[in-house]
């Protein structure tokens, strides 16, 4: 018996350390256990078992300070972050990883209210692997998180599965099953502080085991705790935002208000800027200048065949719009009655009643509206004053310009010298190269032939008259293709006045002594274009070539020949050769190089330098069919013309008739 206090004061001195360590239940009752397989009994023992019933009552109320000063620490920090909120999805992670991880559970999850849809979304997640659960969305009374939030009250379920205190739904059960939880506490997230009532749920909180589980009174405060923080901080950047927003709206309706005083200024300035410029009769450059500088972009003011008149503003060298899209855009414009956007441009129809007179395009401001969009729709009326006034000048200048285009046709008896400085006070430069364009409509019986050639003139530095029955442009010769500027012009003029609308370009010809020569041609080639079938198309006489010749009213055979031939036929002369003859020997026997040197009587590399030398005069295509054809044509015509003079046949003839020519 001496040794039993000895016992006992070890056992307490045990059960001291095991406190200390915050050991387990087990090894609580372990001393008890030790103490009887040591044979303690009696009192002695009882006095043990009663410090081991004590000291588990000590650990649990140490376990129990502990656990709550871990989640007043919990809170503190969840005020923190509360009162330096920044970003309110870490504010809510944080709230439910904290929840997660006090009350020990597998996961945590916050849903929220969606007014709209009557129905609550997942907001943030800690601890879930399931994709379908995390894109899960219960309505108001479904599940217990729907229940929750409906009724604004607690619910914790130890066995969700087999809970029948809520209504299970097949999509909200398989989140759930997929995500493998077992017991769920839920609890609401309330703003408001009256009763029932006067109270607002907002979300729902949730701490889920994947295992059975009841949860504690303890828990179910402690969580409920974070959620109401969790609205605090939801309430708080939901009032954060709409400050946000007021100030923002704020600050842009300020901006709108000085943006549209500063408009309507600006609208003011250039109202007094383009009056300005209407009475002094300036031109559309100067508008489009002004205007550009107004409306801060590029501002393009095109004639009504899509040509440009004036430019200005913006980056210099940007490339105008796109014909088809101003076409379309244009169109759209005339049938709207105002000016529409295409992309990053605006249109804009310059009209006067419903006749187009050009169209504007501007550049550089997407969001054009409002004074801006209204002075851009004035600039059209301005635009389409000017165009006006300098049409009735220019209608003025027609008729003198027609007068001196009949004289220069005319031309016998008119001296030279005053013609020119006629052409010269009109801007017109009669010293320098031009084109003869000679038109003729299927049908004119108002005469818009010549209206619709001198609106195609619009702008360029040409004359138009019309004559004997025809109608006569000059325009300067600007290096395009003869064939070519008739054709553009045959489709403008058949377009312009719905008929069918031939057109034939002579020259260029130099010089006013060149002009009734050049309009003869054009004049000719009209004839065999009528004969060919060929109304309503552009030609000159290389297109038509020795059909030009045979089909024209007036047979300009020696024209055809020098247009052909002349090259060659100068070298001749000048030089004493005999690429004349070296012609007709290659043409004799079938294009053969040697039996050409047979018939010229030299050696086969002298016929091949000679015809080198003839494609150099005559281009390399000299020998294609259908220009062999009118060499050949050209070549016999020269001979007979040659024979004739002569009295008799010339020397060179010979080849030509010996057999297989």
């Amino acid at each position: 018996m001496s040794q039993t206090p000895v016992r006992s004061t070890t056992a307490l001195r045990h059960l001291m350390e095991l406190l200390a360590t915050d050991a387990s239940a087990e090894q609580f009752t372990a001393v008890a256990a030790r103490a009887r397989a040591d044979g303690v009994v009696g009192d002695d023992l009882e006095e043990i078992d009663r410090a081991v019933a004590t000291a588990l009552g000590v650990r649990q109320v140490l376990r129990r300070q502990r656990r709550r000063e871990a989640e007043l620490t919990a809170l503190f920090d969840t005020a923190g972050d509360l009162a330096a909120l920044r970003d309110l999805d870490a504010v809510l992670r944080s709230i439910v990883r904290r929840a997660r991880t006090l009350l020990r559970t597998d996961t945590a999850y916050l849903t929220l209210v969606d007014e709209a849809a009557q129905d609550t979304f997942m907001r943030v997640t800690d601890g879930s692997v399931s994709l379908a659960f995390q894109q899960l969305r219960l309505k108001l009374g479904e599940g217990l998180g729907g229940l929750v939030a409906q009724t604004m009250r607690p619910y914790a379920s130890p066995d969700y599965r087999t809970d029948e205190r809520f209504q299970h739904t097949r999509t909200i059960d398989h989140g759930v099953l997929d995500e493998g939880l077992v017991a769920i506490l839920g609890v609401p997230l309330l703003l408001g502080s009256g009763p029932a009532g006067d109270r607002n749920v907002i979300g729902v909180l949730f701490a889920a085991d994947r295992g059975p589980r009841s949860f504690s009174p303890d828990e179910v405060a402690l969580l409920s705790s974070l959620a109401a923080h969790a609205a605090i901080a939801i309430d708080t950047a939901r009032a954060l935002a709409d400050a946000k927003n007021a100030a923002a709206e704020l600050t842009e309706a300020n901006a709108v208000i000085q943006e549209h005083a500063l408009s309507t200024q600006r609208a003011a300035e250039a109202h007094d800027r383009l009056t300005d410029l209407v009475l002094r009769g300036s031109e559309v450059s100067e508008v489009a200048a002004a205007v550009a500088e107004f409306l801060g972009g590029r501002l393009t003011i095109f004639d009504p065949r899509g040509e440009v008149l004036a430019q200005a503003g913006g980056e210099a060298g940007a490339r105008p719009p796109d014909p088809d899209a101003l076409l379309g855009a244009v169109a759209r414009a005339r049938a709207e009655g105002r000016s529409v956007r295409d992309g990053e441009c605006w249109y804009c129809a310059v009209l006067a009643g419903q006749e187009l007179l050009g169209s504007l395009a501007f550049h550089g401001r997407p969001d054009l509206d409002g004074p801006d969009r209204r002075l851009f729709e004035r600039t059209g009326t301005i635009t389409a004053l000017l165009l006006l006034l300098r049409r009735t000048v220019v209608e003025t200048e027609n008729r003198v310009r027609g007068e001196l285009l009949t004289d220069l046709l005319e031309g016998a008896g008119r001296d030279p010298v005053l013609l020119a400085e006629r052409g010269h006070r009109l801007g017109v430069d009669l010293t320098r190269p031009h084109l003869v364009l000679v038109a003729e409509a299927e049908t004119d019986p108002d005469g818009r032939l010549t209206a619709g050639a001198q609106q195609y003139l619009f702008g360029r530095a040409g004359l138009c008259c019309a004559y004997e029955h025809h109608v006569v442009m000059l325009v300067p010769d600007d290096r395009t293709e003869p064939g070519q500027a008739a054709r553009a012009a045959a489709d403008h003029l058949s377009q312009g006045l719905g008929t069918p609308v031939s057109v034939v370009a002579a020259g260029p010809c130099q010089g006013v002594a060149a002009l009734p020569g050049c309009y003869t041609e054009g004049r000719r080639c009209l004839s065999a274009m009528r004969v060919l079938g060929l109304t309503g198309d552009g030609a000159c006489a290389a297109d038509l070539g020795f059909l030009g010749v045979l089909l024209g009213r007036e047979q300009d055979t020696g024209g055809f020949v020098d247009r052909v031939l002349g090259p060659v036929l100068r070298w001749d002369e000048r030089r004493g050769t005999e690429l004349v003859r070296t012609l007709e020997a290659y043409f004799a026997v079938n294009g053969s190089h040697i039996r050409a040197k047979d018939l010229l009587h030299v050696h086969v590399n002298t016929v091949v330098q000679r015809l080198e030398r003839v494609a150099a005069l005559l281009g390399r295509d000299w020998d294609h069919p259908e220009r062999a054809l009118e060499i050949q044509l050209a070549l016999r015509i020269h001979l007979v013309h040659q024979a004739g003079r002569r009295g008799k046949e010339g020397p060179a003839s010979a080849p030509a008739a010996r057999p297989g020519g």
